[in-house]
């Protein structure tokens, strides 16, 4: 079975007031899986490589309750919050490379506070790490929708349900990767890149989806960040039964054949779609390259990577995250209904606060495994 790894990016806000606050240099460096990012006001967390599910809720919540105490320590809190809804933060690490993006890309990374979730899953080598590239790009789209998270920014509703991923693909190589076909056309786009100067260095491939710079790994980029411990893992779980069934070439006859007549129709604007609507709209469903309720879609994906959750045991865990997600409408929505209720933004964020925090007393959740704590389906 592949190792399957989180890069979780968390934004530090007040717990007074829900603002973004300036945080992160006094919890970097107390924890070496706590890291930190282009801005001051989140950090991000990096499990280890996994293969079990139980070992990865472990972690993940082991350092969800780190991160938690250490916040609490310099008066902040961490939020699984893809943009700030309330103020746009952006106190930018002051580090050589981080500089220097600044003075090559103006505005644009004073203004880009925003947060992921970025999965790594284990490829034999970058051949088999492009075969994936190449397998998975269509269905990056659903993960999209089934995340979204991200409708306020800035004391406003954006009308989208992932703006983060808006603000992502302003970067000059972001949003879905192109098709390579192969490990060497992977190599040459990346070396005209950067012969090109749009880009200082590799990490600054900003696609949904890339060959990690820096592990054995496929990295997908393009989930906004999950307030729950297990919907992050089921995520994480979803994603490798993706790059898997990539990998080995499984898929029925009806998603080979809908994958080639819908050859024509651009990622980007299915992708787009996603980002706007969420669950709450119409997706591009893979197969036809056609409009589809969210649900039918979902359910495409479920049943086009489910032989693999079955090899792994996943299969109750992500499908009954995915259920719960269209049931609920998914974040976004949730986010919009506490506004409805309350008319304040941050409780907003305090209600997200309260479902990223880990109390350090709490120990691991869930360390027995995720099958002792499915997601409901009633």
């Amino acid at each position: 079975m592949r190792t399957v790894g989180v890069e979780e990016e968390l934004l530090l806000v007040d717990p007074r007031t829900g603002r973004p606050v300036a945080a992160a240099d006094g919890l970097v460096g107390r924890d070496p899986r706590v890291v930190g990012e282009f801005a001051q006001e989140m950090v991000e967390l990096r499990t280890g490589p996994h293969t079990a599910a139980a070992d990865l809720v472990a972690e993940l919540g082991e350092l969800r309750a780190t991160v938690t105490a250490l916040a609490g320590d310099v008066g902040a809190a961490p939020g699984a919050l893809s943009v700030s809804p309330l103020g746009l933060g952006g106190t930018v690490t002051d580090t050589e490379r981080y500089r220097a993006i600044i003075r090559d890309y103006g505005v644009l990374p004073r203004r880009h506070l925003t947060c992921g979730t970025h999965v790594h899953v284990q490829v034999a080598d970058d051949d088999e790490g492009v075969i994936v590239l190449d397998g998975v790009r269509d269905w990056l789209p659903t993960l999209l929708a089934l995340t979204a998270g991200s409708p306020f920014r800035a004391g406003e509703d954006t009308g989208f349900a992932s703006y983060r991923w808006q603000l992502t693909s302003r970067w000059p190589v972001s949003g879905p990767p192109p098709t390579y076909g192969s490990a060497a056309a992977y190599h040459r786009y990346v070396q005209s890149l950067l012969a090109s100067g749009v880009i200082r260095d590799s990490g600054m491939i900003y696609h949904d989806a890339r060959l990690s710079h820096h592990l054995p790994t496929v990295e997908i980029r393009i989930a906004d960040v999950t307030a729950d411990v297990l919907g992050t893992v089921a995520l994480a779980l979803a994603v490798r039964a993706l790059v898997q069934t990539a990998a080995t070439g499984r898929q029925d006859r009806r998603a080979t054949l809908g994958a080639r007549a819908s050859e024509g129709v651009a990622v980007g604007p299915a992708t787009w779609l996603a980002s706007w609507h969420g669950l709450s709209g119409r997706l591009i469903d893979p197969r036809s390259g056609r409009p589809a309720p969210a649900a039918e879609v979902v359910a495409a994906f479920l049943e086009h990577v489910g032989p693999v959750l079955e090899e792994s045991q996943d299969a109750d865990l992500v499908r009954g995250w995915a259920e719960q997600v269209l049931r609920s409408g998914g974040e976004a929505r949730r986010q919009r209904a506490v506004f409805g209720r309350t008319g304040s933004l941050r409780e907003v964020v305090a209600d997200v606060v309260g479902r990223t925090t880990v109390s350090p007393s709490a120990g691991r959740p869930d360390a027995a495994g995720p099958r002792q704590r499915r997601f409901s389906r009633t």
